[in-house]
């Protein structure tokens, strides 16, 4: 049974990092409100703070000042625990995969639930999901005997296998030739509305923003432009159009 999505509010959100000079500001002061069960994209330049504002969301790390509610709960006031507990809420999708290259496909999507107790079958929900992303049969090939693609399937299922309200993908097609890029995002489209997930992508590449249902353009950390890519066909090839112009 799907998760019910959840919405997210970001308010006043300030990220830095010192590298031994002057601290760089890699959010600053950034507010958005994203709906229950939309997908999202982050588009802008390498830098733009599309990395460390999912990073933010994630709890991997943690705000300067501002606030993050995810559903009803504001994640800069969680104590370590806490925190620990939320993160497997979330489902994590990275450029990388990372895979664990010793692990079979089945075993790396277990393995982010192994250490804990759940009311679910393990093995068999990991079949499940890989049947799912179109690996069934494969669940005993190790990564490096997988395309990068079906390593990209391997790394959605893995995200999956906690039920997540949130999908967070981080360049999930960074890796990946074009077709197989689109590929992975219609299978990120088709669980999305199967199973009630929010999807917050940050993406360099125009046709992957280009379907999700909102494209928020950031530039040194801050929004840049804001396109609604639910209305119809004309209006989405407008706004393709003025986001080309933009430089995703």
């Amino acid at each position: 049974m799907p998760n019910t999505s959840v919405a997210v509010t970001v308010d006043g959100l300030t990220k830095q990092f010192r590298t031994g000079g002057e601290p760089l500001t890699a959010v600053d002061e950034l507010s958005l409100e994203i709906a229950a069960g939309s997908m999202v994209a982050l588009t802008g330049p390498s830098g733009s703070g599309k990395s460390t504002l999912l990073h933010l969301v994630g709890a991997i790390e943690s705000a300067d000042t501002g606030t993050i509610v995810v559903g009803d709960r504001d994640i800069t006031k969680l104590r370590r625990a806490a925190l620990a507990a939320y993160r497997r809420t979330i489902g994590f999708v990275f450029q990388r995969y990372h895979l664990l290259p010793a692990l079979s496909a089945l075993d790396n999507v277990i393995a982010p639930v192994l250490p804990y107790r759940v009311d679910f079958d393990r093995a068999a929900r990991a079949r499940e999901l890989l049947t799912a992303v179109g690996l069934a049969g494969r669940e005993r090939a190790l990564p490096a005997q997988l395309s990068g693609g079906q390593q990209q399937r391997v790394a959605v299922a893995r995200a999956l296998i906690g039920e997540p309200a949130l999908l967070l993908a981080d360049e999930p097609t960074g890796n990946l030739d074009s077709g197989t890029g689109a590929e992975i995002l219609d299978l990120l489209l088709r669980l999305r509305a199967e199973r009630g997930m929010t999807v917050l992508l940050a993406t360099h590449e125009q046709h992957i923003a280009a379907r999700c249902d909102r494209l928020i353009r950031l530039r040194d950390g801050r929004i840049a432009e804001d396109l609604d890519l639910t209305g119809g066909d004309d209006d989405r090839d407008s706004t393709l159009t003025r986001a080309t112009q933009l430089r995703l």
